[in-house]
């Protein structure tokens, strides 16, 4: 098999790794570039990349936001800064001289998580609930992606048509009740302006009935957004990731709330078993599944 160098770029850390047959053989990472300029993340790839490449056979990325066409875009442009259409599939084959596959983090991970399930599923979903809510599908055995990059991008399904107004434009959605960030907003009016959502989920541990509510209202939303995912694409199985959606009791809630629907909107809830590499691993499977089609 192939020796992919994988690169996951998030909001707050790019990693690089090879990896060969499913196993990460060598590794680094490094902070995001805090302008998050164009001339800002190309230097830092320029710099990481290099080293790696000259040892692997093609290049898998897995970045947040939406990747058309091998572009980098974005629902919430606000979130990328300077890197909404920044051509980062171009950039990297430029650096690296090498084929380039680049497909949105959270897809990345829902592979990943598939290639784990404990037992075969045709459709399954993978929601992380953190920073924001992302979600990744695989549909018949494959990865769907979309034509412009956009499958799996749950976290702006409506949750609320009275709820907050998300930063992708749109009023109510789930990332604008259910994310981290919503929940640190939240419960800003309690704990004043620098409440993030894991000061929220301090509060929520020990019982606080103002974190209750908030932490509460969140799990219902993931719930129901399992619900709607398995309602209309029939998966089987949902993977809960992610900072909150891993945090202590966050699936028991979800799924307390998912068992007061009927048992057609209930699929199968399991943790994500992935970790932190869920994106490089991902990414490099399925560009050798891909490759190997």
């Amino acid at each position: 098999m192939s020796m992919i160098l994988a690169v996951d770029i998030g909001g707050t850390k790019i990693a690089v790794a090879l990896v060969s047959n499913g196993q990460i053989r060598a590794r680094e990472q490094i902070s995001t570039p805090s302008s998050s300029s164009p001339e800002a993340m190309t230097a830092a790839l320029s710099a990481l990349l290099p080293a790696f490449a000259a040892q692997a056979d093609a290049v898998a990325v897995a970045s947040t936001g939406i990747i058309d066409h091998g572009i980098l875009t974005a629902l919430n442009p606000k979130n990328l800064g300077g890197l909404d259409h920044y051509p980062l599939q171009a950039v990297i084959a430029e650096i690296t001289r090498l084929p380039v596959t680049v497909i949105n983090d959270a897809q990345a991970a829902a592979w990943a998580e598939y290639q784990v399930l404990p037992e075969q599923v045709a459709n399954m979903a993978f929601v992380t609930v953190s920073t924001g809510v992302g979600a990744g599908v695989v549909i018949n055995h494959a990865l769907h992606t979309g034509r412009h990059g956009i499958a799996g991008h749950a976290g702006h399904m409506l949750a609320d048509p009275h709820g907050p107004r998300c930063g992708c434009g749109r009023t109510g959605c789930v990332e604008a009740i259910a994310s981290g960030t919503a929940i640190g907003v939240a419960g800003q009016a309690h704990w004043g302006e620098n409440c993030t959502g894991q000061t929220v989920y301090e509060h929520y541990l020990q019982g606080d009935e103002r974190a209750v509510v908030i932490i509460h209202r969140a799990a219902k939303t993931i719930a129901n957004l399992v619900a709607d995912l398995t309602i209309s694409l029939d998966v089987e199985v949902v993977a809960l990731g992610g900072s909150v959606g891993l945090a202590p009791g966050f699936l028991d809630l979800v799924s307390d709330y998912l068992s007061d629907l009927p048992q057609v909107y209930q699929p199968l809830v399991i943790k994500a078993q992935t970790g932190a590499d869920a994106g490089l691993i991902g990414a490099a499977s399925w560009v050798n599944t891909t490759n190997n089609a």
